[in-house]
C-alpha cells in the first residue's frame, strides 16, 4: 500500500497565488499576475484551453493590469524589488519584451484610465511634484503629453474619465478617512459631495454616461453608501445604503445598466446587483469570502478574483449574472485537503472602555495543538484582518499554534468613526484593545497565561514592539516584521506624498512630542526582555530599514537576544517565493525554539 507523506511545512510554503488579472475584449485570453516560477510575472491563459504560459520574465509584481479594448496591447505597472516606484509598460498579447510607456527612474506612476481606442493614457505621477503629484493625459500614438492637474494642498489622483473625455474626476487624498472628489467641467472644478466641515471619503467613481457619475461615500454618515452626481444639474443624491454595511467597491455593467456593489461589515464581503432603472437591489451568492477585484465584460459576463480563509486567490466567471460561478484557476495548498485547513472563529469582546472589538481566532485542531496562542495585531492600522488566506497562518496552525487576530480600534470596515479612533492615538487605545483581548482569551478559556506569543508586520510590527516594551510579561517571544520603532524617525522617512497625512494620522513631532515619545517602542527598551526576531526589507519605502536597524542595535547594546534578517531584494512585503519560504521557516523555527522555555510566572 502506498503511503503518502502527511501535510507538513513545505506544503504550505509552496502554495502559490494570483494577485491581479485582466480579460481580453473577446474573452479568449486571461492575463494574470502570479508566482508560478517563484517570482511574480504575467502569465496568459487561453480560456478555451485553460493552460497557462509565461508572458513576462522580469520577476516583478505588477500593481495593475489593463487590457486595451482594441485588443492590441496590455498595460501593466512594475516596480523594482519592492521599491514601489512603479513604471508603466506595454506588453504584446503574445508576451515577450516590455515597452516603456511612462518611465522615470526613482519616480512613481499611478495608472488611472485608458480610452477605449487605446490611445490616451491618464495617469498621475510623483515626477516634478513628489508631495502632491501631477496628473497627465499621454497620447500613446503621438507621444505628446498634456498636464491636466498640478496637485496642491493634498496628493491628487485622477480617478475616472468620461467615455468621450469631456469631463474627468480627481480625488484629493487628505488621509485614509478624508478625501474629496471633484469633477472638472469646462475648466471648473465641482465637488461631488455637498460642502461640509465634517471629514468624509469618496471612492470608486464610475461614469454610466456623459452626465451621470456613481460613487461611494460616507458623506454625512458613518458607513459608506452608493451616491450619484448629475453633471448637468450638479446635484448630489444618496441612493442606496444598508445598515451596518460598508460599501467598498462598485462595477458598472453596461449590458444590464446595473451596478455590482461589494459591501462588508467586518471580516467578510457580500455582493449586490443594483439595477439603475428601478433602484432594485439584489444580494448575490459568491464562491469566496473576500472579493479582491471584478471585471464586467460587454457580454455581461462577470469575472471575479477572490479568496477565503482556506483557499488562496482564485479567478471565477459567471455567465449568468452571478447566479452560478465557474472556477477558472485552482490554487490550493499542495498535498493538503481543504478540510484539513482551519476556518477562523469570529469572536467579540468588550475592550477596556467597553468598546466592542471583533476578532478572528484560528484555532489549532485538538490533535495538533501545542497549547500556544499567537497574538497577531494587523497592519494598516486603518485596515483589518479578514477571512483571508494567509499561508503563514495555516502553516502555524497545523504546527499546533492558534492565532488570535483582533480588529482593534482604527480598523476599517466598522464605520468611519471607529476607523478614526487610531488617528493621533497609535499607542494607547489600540494597544489596550490588544491586551484586553489577550486577557479576555485567557479568562474565557481560549488561551493559557503562560503560553502567549507575539507576531506582527508593518503597523502590527510596531504594535508587537510596543507590546513587548510595555507588556513583556504576557509573551514568551516576539517577531517584528518591518515595524516602525521610533515615531519621530518614521514620520521623517515616509514617502513624500504621505507627508500631508502624517499630522492627522500619527501626530505633530513638535506639538505632540510627549505623546509620540510615549507611543514610540524605542522608549521602552528596558522592558523588551524576551527573545526577538526582526525581519526587514531593504527596499521598503514605507517603513525604511533604519526603523529596524535602530531598535536591533539598541537592544544588542543592552545584551538582549535579537535575531535580525534583512532581505536585500524585498520592500514592504515578500514577493519572491524563496524569501517567503525562508521567512516563514525562520518564524516557525524561532517560535518552536522558545515555546519550550520555562513557563512565565503568573502575575
Amino acid at each position: 500500500m502506498i503511503q503518502f507523506e502527511k501535510m507538513n511545512t513545505k506544503h504550505f510554503l509552496q502554495s502559490l497565488t494570483v494577485s491581479d488579472f485582466a480579460i481580453s475584449p473577446d474573452e479568449k485570453q486571461m492575463v494574470l499576475s502570479t508566482n508560478f516560477n517563484g517570482y511574480f510575472n504575467l502569465w496568459g491563459m487561453d480560456l478555451e484551453k485553460k493552460f497557462p504560459y509565461q508572458m513576462t520574465f522580469n520577476n516583478q509584481t505588477s500593481n495593475f493590469i489593463k487590457y486595451s479594448k482594441t485588443g492590441e496591447f496590455i498595460l501593466a505597472g512594475f516596480d523594482k524589488d519592492g521599491d514601489e516606484n512603479s513604471q508603466i509598460y506595454a506588453i504584446s498579447p503574445e508576451g515577450g519584451s516590455l515597452v516603456p510607456i511612462r518611465y522615470k527612474e526613482g519616480e512613481r506612476h499611478f495608472y488611472s484610465y485608458l480610452t477605449e481606442d487605446g490611445r490616451h493614457l491618464y495617469y498621475s505621477t510623483t515626477a516634478g511634484n513628489s508631495t502632491y503629484l501631477n496628473s497627465f493625459v499621454y497620447d500613446i500614438e503621438s507621444e505628446e503629453e498634456q498636464l491636466l492637474i498640478e496637485g496642491s494642498i493634498a496628493p491628487t489622483f485622477i480617478d475616472a474619465v468620461s467615455l468621450e473625455e469631456k469631463t474627468f474626476v480627481y480625488i484629493k487624498q487628505f488621509g485614509n478617512t478624508h478625501s474629496l472628489a471633484y469633477v472638472q467641467i469646462d475648466g471648473e472644478e465641482v465637488l461631488l459631495t455637498p460642502l461640509t466641515d465634517k471629514q468624509h471619503t469618496v471612492s470608486d467613481i464610475v461614469y454610466t454616461s456623459e452626465t451621470e457619475i456613481y460613487f461611494l461615500t460616507d458623506y454625512d454618515d458613518d458607513f459608506s453608501y452608493l451616491a450619484k452626481f448629475d453633471i448637468q444639474t450638479k446635484q448630489f443624491t444618496k441612493l442606496l445604503q444598508i445598515e451596518k454595511e460598508n460599501f467598498s467597491s462598485i462595477y458598472y455593467s453596461k449590458e444590464e445598466h446595473a451596478l455590482y456593489i461589494v459591501g462588508s461589515y467586518g471580516v467578510e464581503d457580500r455582493l449586490y446587483r443594483y439595477t439603475i432603472a428601478d433602484g432594485k437591489n439584489e444580494k448575490l451568492e459568491t464562491p469566496v469570502d473576500i472579493i479582491e477585484k471584478m471585471m464586467i465584460m460587454p457580454s455581461g459576463h462577470l469575472y471575479l478574483l477572490g479568496k477565503s480563509a482556506t483557499k488562496p486567490n482564485n479567478i471565477f466567471v459567471s455567465k449568468e449574472m452571478g447566479s452560478s460561478w465557474l472556477e477558472l484557476t485552482h490554487y490550493r495548498v499542495p498535498g493538503v485537503r481543504d478540510e484539513d485547513l482551519v476556518e477562523p472563529e469570529v469572536l467579540r469582546y468588550p475592550s477596556f472602555d467597553g468598546l466592542e472589538i471583533e476578532a478572528l481566532l484560528f484555532k489549532a485542531k485538538e490533535e495538533n495543538s501545542n497549547g500556544h496562542v499567537i497574538l497577531w495585531p494587523h497592519g494598516g492600522p486603518q485596515a483589518l484582518e479578514r477571512k483571508s488566506f494567509r499561508p503563514m497562518f495555516q502553516l502555524l496552525v497545523t504546527q499546533g499554534y492558534s492565532i488570535f487576530a483582533p480588529n482593534f480600534r482604527g480598523s476599517s470596515n466598522y464605520g468611519l468613526d471607529f476607523m478614526k479612533m487610531v488617528e493621533g492615538d497609535w499607542g494607547y487605545g489600540p494597544r489596550l484593545d490588544n491586551i484586553t483581548g489577550v486577557d479576555w482569551l485567557i479568562e474565557n478559556g481560549y488561551a493559557d497565561r503562560d503560553k502567549m506569543l507575539l507576531l506582527g508586520g508593518s503597523y502590527g510590527g510596531y504594535m508587537a514592539l510596543l507590546l513587548h516594551g510595555r507588556h513583556a510579561n504576557y509573551f514568551k517571544a516576539v517577531v517584528d516584521i518591518f515595524g516602525p520603532s521610533n515615531l519621530f524617525s518614521f514620520i521623517e522617512s515616509v514617502p513624500d506624498f504621505w507627508v500631508p497625512f502624517m499630522k492627522q494620522w500619527v501626530g505633530d513631532p513638535v506639538k505632540d512630542k510627549e505623546r509620540l515619545t510615549a507611543d514610540s517602542p524605542i522608549t521602552y527598551l528596558d522592558g523588551m526582555t524576551k527573545p526577538m526576531l526582526v525581519i526587514q526589507g531593504a527596499n521598503d519605502p514605507r517603513v525604511v530599514q533604519k526603523e529596524s536597524d535602530q531598535i536591533v542595535a539598541a537592544l544588542k547594546d543592552k545584551g538582549r537576544e535579537v535575531e535580525y534578517i534583512v532581505l536585500e531584494d524585498e520592500g514592504h512585503g515578500f514577493t519572491k517565493k524563496a524569501n517567503e519560504i525562508y521567512v516563514y521557516e525562520k518564524i516557525l523555527e524561532f517560535f518552536t525554539t522558545h515555546i519550550n522555555q520555562l513557563e512565565i510566572p503568573k502575575a
